[in-house]
C-alpha cells in the first residue's frame, strides 16, 4: 500500500514539474508561435519583393518565379529556426540531426523525389539553353499546352482544352520537350484528295496559288506539295506551309484559311474532291 502511495506521489510530482515547466515556458511558446506566423507572412512579402525586383533585371519569368519561391522557403526556414532557438530546443535539434543515422537514410529515400524535382527545376531554370519559358507552347510527357509557371517542384502547363497539368520537373528534365514557340514559326501540314479524272499538274498549280494568299504565311519559305498515294477513291497529296506562330490560335487560323482557300479555288476551277459512295441493294 505504501509503495502504491509513493508511486502516486511520484507521478503527481512529475506532473507538477511538467506543469511548472509549461507555465514558465508559456511566454516562449507564444513568442515562438508568433515568430512562425510572422515568418510565413514576411515570406510572402519577400517573395513578391524578390519577383518585382527580378522582373526589372531578368527577362525570364520562370527564373523570377523560381527565385521568388526559393526566397519564401528561406524566410520560412529562418523563422522556424529562430522559433526553435526561442524554445531552447536548438541543442536538441542539433543532437537529433547528428544522431539521425539510419533513420536519416530512410528519410532521404522517402524524400528523394522531392529532392530530384528541386534539383531538376534548378538546372532547368539556370541552364543557358533553357528549353522553354513561361508563356511558351510546348509538348512534353504526352501533354501539349502553354507553360504557366515553374515552381521548385513542378511545372504548371495549361492544355488547349483548359485543363491544368502539374508535371514534376524531374520528368521534364529526363524526357524530350518540343517547344513550338522557340522559332516563332510553325509548319501546317494538310492532306487532301482529288478525283482520278483531274489533271494533276493543274491541281498542283491551283493549290499552290490558293495557299500563297494566306494571312500570316512565312513568305521566305516555299510551299511544299507532294502526291502521296492512290487511295480507294482519290489521289491523295500533302501540302505544307509555314506560318508566324505566337499562339495555338495562329496555327488553327492558318489551317482554317488553307481549307477555305483550297475549296474555293477548286470550285472555281472545277476540281473535284471525292467522297466515299456506297450503293445498298
Amino acid at each position: 500500500m505504501n509503495s502504491l502511495k509513493e508511486a502516486f506521489l511520484l507521478i503527481q510530482d512529475k506532473f507538477a514539474s511538467w506543469l511548472e515547466t509549461v507555465i514558465v515556458m508559456l511566454p516562449n511558446f507564444i513568442l515562438a508561435f508568433m515568430l512562425v506566423v510572422v515568418a510565413f507572412y514576411l515570406s510572402r512579402r519577400a517573395q513578391d519583393l524578390t519577383r518585382n525586383l527580378l522582373k526589372r533585371l531578368v527577362d525570364n519569368q520562370a527564373l523570377v518565379n523560381f527565385l521568388g519561391g526559393l526566397t519564401r522557403l528561406a524566410a520560412i526556414l529562418l523563422g522556424t529556426l529562430i522559433a526553435i532557438k526561442v524554445l531552447n530546443l536548438d541543442q536538441v535539434l542539433f543532437s537529433v540531426l547528428a544522431g539521425v543515422g539510419i533513420a536519416g537514410l530512410a528519410i532521404g529515400f522517402a524524400f528523394q523525389d522531392i529532392a530530384s524535382n528541386f534539383i531538376a527545376g534548378t538546372v532547368l531554370v539556370f541552364r543557358k539553353d533553357y528549353p522553354f519559358r513561361v508563356g511558351d507552347i510546348v509538348e512534353t510527357n504526352d501533354y501539349m499546352g502553354v507553360i504557366k509557371e515553374i515552381s521548385l517542384r513542378d511545372t504548371m502547363l495549361e492544355t488547349f482544352s483548359g485543363q491544368t497539368i502539374f508535371i514534376p520537373n524531374k520528368l521534364i528534365f529526363e524526357n524530350a520537350v518540343n517547344n513550338y514557340s522557340l522559332l516563332g514559326v510553325r509548319r501546317v501540314d494538310l492532306r487532301v484528295g482529288i478525283s482520278y479524272g483531274e489533271d494533276l499538274q493543274k491541281v498542283k498549280e491551283v493549290t499552290l496559288k490558293a495557299l500563297e494568299a494566306i494571312e500570316g504565311r512565312v513568305k521566305n519559305r516555299d510551299i511544299e506539295f507532294f502526291y502521296e498515294e492512290f487511295g480507294d477513291s482519290s489521289i491523295n497529296f500533302e501540302v505544307r506551309f509555314w506560318i508566324r506562330f505566337k499562339s495555338q490560335k495562329d496555327f488553327l487560323k492558318g489551317k482554317d484559311a488553307a481549307v477555305m482557300n483550297i475549296k474555293k479555288a477548286y470550285d472555281t476551277n472545277g476540281i473535284t474532291i471525292p467522297f466515299p459512295i456506297r450503293t445498298l441493294d
